[in-house]
């Protein structure tokens, strides 16, 4: 049984700490993709979030979670080789999604994170395009199938969206412990934007009579382009880190990772040059490169040797391996704003 947990990947300077989860199999360089982009959703290892666990025996394990179908569990003790460790749902989605969201065929971004004894696993599913979407919840004690513990109980919907009621997406959720312990869940992705909800730490779900609050929005672009909210607390502010544009689009892709922060978890964000992100605003931090396209996706895990944004992005020499997992360096200016570096290392 773990006895320590942290919501982090502790990762040592001396690893090749870039985690090509599904790059494995594909070692042939510049290869052409022979599975499109869009049909590869759920291939790779998209949305990825993981935890670092602390054992008895004083060894540190690695799991990440990432879209797929059941949601695909992978374990580390080096970050470096990685097998795989089962799945959260023996089936595709769970019953009661397959019902609410026909014809999804996987899960969509989960988020994996330890709290008050329990495992977090939040996750959406949904279809390509749609706003037809719902966000689900399930828990564990235990990440090693191997312990007595190890069984995952799904609590059900906890948020869903419809185009005939509601404004939103219920796609992309991020949990937040705030510095005051209250709980809050974000979400969504294009419509109108980022919303946030408190939640209650009982159930992991949104507190009886809660606000549905707004966070972030793109109201100047025609698309709306913005998703995927992941909230970091540093140093006196909350930083919202979003993902701008077209995530899916293998080589072509022009997802961006934008911030903004503010003093209270509910906002108001704002960007660099003082502009909401509820009006758009946002300083971009990571964006595509020669090689690197259509980064995002993001989060942030803290470290003893240091801070590190974790993202998918796809490797133009190897697009058959669809969207990878890289790990950045995140360091922060005098004036406080994130700045990423480059990979810690290339495949």
């Amino acid at each position: 049984m773990p006895n320590t947990v942290t919501n982090a990947l502790a990762l040592r300077p001396t690893l090749a700490a870039v985690l090509l989860l599904a790059a494995v199999a594909f070692s042939a360089r510049g290869a052409r993709s022979e599975t499109s982009a869009r049909e590869g959703l759920l291939n790779g290892a998209p949305d990825p979030t993981g935890v670092a666990v602390t054992s008895d025996d004083g060894k540190t394990v690695y799991y990440v979670a990432a879209t797929g179908e059941g949601v695909q569990l992978l374990r580390s003790t080096d970050l470096v080789h990685w097998t795989k460790s089962g799945r959260v749902f023996e089936d595709a989605v769970p019953a009661w999604a397959a019902r609410d969201v026909p014809g999804t065929q996987g899960i969509w971004a989960p988020d994996l994170s330890y709290h008050d004894g329990l495992y977090y696993l939040y996750y959406s599913v949904s279809t390509f395009g749609s706003q037809h979407s719902a966000i689900g919840l399930a828990i564990n004690k235990s990440l090693d199938p191997a312990s007595p513990d190890y069984a995952w109980e799904d609590r059900g919907k906890v948020i869903d969206s419809d185009a005939s009621r509601t404004d939103f997406n219920a796609i992309d959720p991020a949990l937040l412990v705030d510095e005051d312990g209250r709980w809050w869940l974000f979400w969504g992705s294009h419509w109108a934007g980022l919303k946030v909800i408190e939640v209650d730490p009982s159930t992991g779900k949104p507190r009886q009579a809660a606000e549905i609050l707004p966070v972030a929005a793109r109201p100047d672009t025609r698309s709306h382009a913005i998703e995927a909210p992941f909230v970091y607390f540093h140093n006196g502010y909350y930083y919202q880190f979003v993902s701008w544009d077209g995530c899916c689009d293998g080589a072509k892709s022009t997802y961006k990772v934008a911030v903004g922060r503010s003093r209270q978890p509910t906002g108001p964000y704002v960007d660099a040059d003082g502009r909401r992100m509820l009006d758009g605003g946002g300083t971009v931090v990571l964006q595509n490169s020669e090689r690197w396209r259509g980064p995002g996706h993001n989060g942030v895990i803290a470290t003893d040797q240091g801070e590190w944004m974790v993202h998918h992005t796809y490797d133009v020499e190897n697009l058959q391996a669809q969207r990878i997992l890289q790990v950045r360096p995140l360091t922060w200016t005098q004036d406080g704003w994130p700045k990423v570096g480059e990979p810690v290392s290339a495949p």
